[in-house]
């Protein structure tokens, strides 16, 4: 069975794959504009990350600074939409994308795509011009977006400003801190206060191995999500050796996780991890 990099089915449930910083496999440059037009075309699922630059507007980059993704140097933060336009990746040559950019590209988006904006900026740095922006860009129309962010007051700003937008949190990095100081029971009181908060997310994200850790210590974390009416997406696993498919260990952690019924998986291999999963059903399919 030939891979699509969309999803992977366990026991009746699809899973997505969601293509880290626009990459269906690690052969691909990261923000790649073709590669992004391709998925909304399929009805991918994408991610990219947002930088807040000097005028409101944003810029698609990882980084506070230009140096290292880009051919322009200093923060992304005390330059221009118009500066930035001449600018290209480093890794692909391609153009630098603006919020511009990409508002032009989603209305021929394929109805099962979704572009995840994750949010690098905190709302204190964001403030109202900013978001003022995004809703002038993005607020007009149903787009395929889901605002994240490891800011919680940006999400609920969003949350007002954009309602009919999804919205996801992740609060990875405090249940990591809670779990071991507080134990589980105290990590799935304090999610609970996020999900019910005034964020109202659609999706929450998880490292991979904290689900994994956390339903060893007796809490899983998707079916507390799933109860809320929450879906949840586990970042970012990504094969060693694509080409080889699952190592033993790899094997047992992803199994692991598919058996907790995530929504979606995001990869820096999409293609190859499907294909792998699709081998190991064959295999298992053989043996019987």
């Amino acid at each position: 069975m030939a891979a699509s990099g969309l999803a992977i089915t366990h026991g009746g449930h699809a899973t997505r794959l969601k293509w880290h910083r626009l990459r269906r496999s690690r052969r691909d440059p990261e923000f790649s504009a073709p590669v992004m037009a391709a998925g909304l075309r399929e009805g991918a699922s994408m991610e990219l990350d947002l930088r807040l630059r000097a005028d409101g507007g944003f810029a698609v980059l990882h980084d506070a600074e230009l140096d290292r993704e880009t051919t322009g140097t200093g923060p992304v933060a005390a330059s221009t939409g118009d500066a930035l336009a001449g600018l290209l990746y480093r890794q692909s040559g391609l153009p630098l994308m603006r919020s511009e950019d990409l508002a032009a590209l989603l209305p021929a988006a394929h109805p099962e795509a979704l572009l995840q904006f994750d949010m690098k900026d905190g709302l204190a740095m964001i403030g109202a011009r900013g978001l003022d922006h995004l809703a002038e860009h993005f607020g007009r129309s149903a787009a395929p977006i889901i605002f994240s962010g490891g800011c919680p007051d940006l999400i609920r700003a969003l949350a007002e400003r954009l309602p009919h937008l999804r919205r996801g949190i992740d609060p990875t990095d405090r249940l990591a801190e809670i779990i071991p100081a507080a134990g589980p029971a105290a990590a799935a009181a304090a999610l609970l206060g996020e999900l019910r908060g005034g964020a109202a997310p659609d999706t929450c994200y998880f490292g991979w191995e904290l689900l994994l850790e956390s339903r060893a210590r007796g809490l899983d974390l998707v079916a507390l999500c799933h109860g809320e009416g929450v879906r949840v997406d586990a970042w970012t696993y990504t094969l060693g050796d694509p080409a080889a498919g699952f190592s033993d260990r790899e094997w047992a952690d992803f199994a692991a996780l598919m058996a907790l019924r995530p929504d979606q998986i995001t990869t820096d291999e999409a293609l190859a991890t499907e294909a792998a999963w699709n081998r190991k059903q064959a295999d298992r399919t053989r043996g019987a």
